[in-house]
């Protein structure tokens, strides 16, 4: 049901758990009241933006009431120009999603017949074929999705990208023509931002507090110190995201033998083991104000022009609410933010197999020279934290003005999100190879020892699909499957139904 506040785990149950959407009649209501304030005021002849003129540099141009709807015909087929790799199913469902949000505030002047026909599309899981490529924040990949809507474009059915018509037939639909005002709320907006971003901070807050879960596994099988850990340690720095983290390490260990063994092991460990709650709770600083922000902006209108229809007869406003600015420098953050809990998780994972620290056989394997054992995983999170590093570049902080200098400014939050849904891939693999090699260092813990009841329930999992090694094997399904287990939550939710919640 939409039509109320929606936030992130609202959103992530029709993106990625395709719940049904279903609207208030509060949505419905507002949509119908704003609707016919635009059809009164274009039989009235009022020069609104978008509606009764052209569009960027030509919104000087007047459009008569007959030539109305086929400018919002016009501008979907004239905008569907992004370009490549299409959109992911999970992308396009996300856009279209808050394309209904979107025009669901009731400041959009869009019909109620228009959303419901992506509402079927999000229901009946109809993928329309979205170039991925060439956004500076909205317009392209929108108007791909509304000329599929429509019935001109294309959808993605069976991994093939066929007719949309063809599609609307089986599942008896019409094709669909757009009235006044439509074509330019399908395509402008935040939506696309705002759904990649929030699909990209879903996943990445899930990572890192699964980098928590991962990070302690490593403490506790390099026989490393709680000592840092030590909550009068902690009180004496003011950040709060610090404390919980150093908070969920304790609960995590809390009943580990092995920790209580090796507390006076060393006086100290290396920054990347000691130091998990400060960089931890940076980051998880920064991501729970990106949360704010993404949920602000789901739940706003960001179209242009706004249909006001308070205090008498109304107005439709223009200005610059499809700018993304707001989710573009949130994302840039966040990725900048997951970028540095990889390079921590690489740290920890060379620690893990470099034989002159570890104390354990190079490359945690019996017969090392003969085999790799784990040796070449940490080149792939060298090859991937390169990647990291790379999309970690602003994207906001550039600016190339379009529609004849009508946009001079151009804020391009989109790719800010693209790469983020790069980004927290690219930190699940890497945390991946870290709990690989953890897991396979037990092996050389005294036995006698017990491990904690989080880590031991997360080691048996593991153990389910991936064996110790003995000489080599082929690695990778094994890190794809652990990949798995942290994209999914199952390893955030082996140890949260022991301890509570992982802050």
């Amino acid at each position: 049901m939409i039509g109320n506040t929606m936030d992130l785990n609202n959103f992530m149950n029709i993106v990625r758990n395709k719940d049904k959407v279903e609207f208030t009649e509060e949505y419905k209501t507002r949509v119908k009241d704003t609707r016919k304030l635009v059809e009164q005021w274009v039989e009235q002849g009022r020069i609104m933006y978008g509606i009764t003129t052209g569009f960027g540099a030509n919104s000087t141009r007047t459009i008569s009431k007959e030539e109305a709807n086929t400018l919002q015909r016009n501008i979907v087929i004239s905008h569907s120009t992004s370009v490549g790799d299409p959109m992911s199913e999970e992308e396009v469902r996300a856009t279209m999603l808050m394309i209904l949000q979107n025009a669901g505030t009731g400041y959009s002047g869009i019909r109620i017949e228009t959303l419901e026909r992506y509402r079927e599309f999000l229901n009946q899981s109809l993928i329309p074929f979205a170039p991925k490529e060439g956004s500076v924040g909205y317009l392209s990949p929108e108007a791909h999705i509304a000329l599929a809507v429509m019935g001109d474009g294309k959808i993605i059915s069976e991994g093939k990208v066929v007719d949309s018509y063809d599609i609307l037939k089986k599942h008896n639909l019409n094709n669909y023509d757009l009235s006044y005002k439509e074509g330019l709320i399908l395509v402008s907006g935040t939506t696309s931002v705002t759904g990649m971003a929030a699909i990209a901070l879903y996943d990445i807050i899930k990572a890192v507090k699964t980098a928590d879960i991962i990070g302690a596994m490593t403490l506790e099988v390099t026989k490393g110190t709680l000592r840092a850990y030590d909550e009068r340690l902690m009180s004496v720095r003011g950040h709060k995201e610090q404390k919980v983290t150093a908070d969920n390490i304790r609960r995590i260990l809390e009943d580990s033998e092995i920790a209580k063994e090796f507390y006076n092991y060393r006086l100290q460990d290396a920054l990347s083991v000691r130091c998990i709650p400060q960089l931890h709770g940076a980051v998880k600083k920064t991501l729970y104000d990106a949360l704010e922000t993404l949920e602000i902006e789901m739940n706003s209108c960001t179209d242009n022009p706004i249909i006001w229809g308070e205090n008498g007869d109304g107005e439709a406003i223009s200005g610059g609410n499809p700018d993304s600015s707001y989710i573009g420098l949130e994302m840039d953050s966040v990725a900048m933010a997951a970028t540095m809990v990889a390079k921590m998780s690489e740290r920890r994972n060379n620690r893990l197999v470099d034989g002159n620290i570890s104390e354990n056989p190079w490359f945690l394997v019996n017969n090392p020279g003969l085999n790799s054992g784990l040796m070449i995983p940490q080149y792939t999170q060298a090859g991937l934290l390169n990647d990291m590093k790379i999309l970690s570049t602003s994207s906001v902080i550039d600016n190339i003005p379009t529609c004849g200098n009508q946009e001079d400014y151009v804020a391009m939050g989109y790719n800010s999100s693209k790469k983020a849904m790069a980004i927290a891939e690219k930190l699940e693999y890497i945390l991946a190879i870290e709990l690989l090699s953890a897991y396979e260092s037990y092996q050389y813990i005294d036995k006698k020892l017990k491990r904690s009841s989080v880590t031991d329930s997360v080691y048996k999992e593991i153990a389910k699909t991936v064996p110790i090694m003995e000489d080599d094997i082929y690695l990778y399904p094994h890190i794809e499957k652990l990949r798995e287990l942290i994209h999914n939550g199952d390893i955030l939710n082996i140890a949260q139904d022991i301890i509570g919640e992982i802050k």
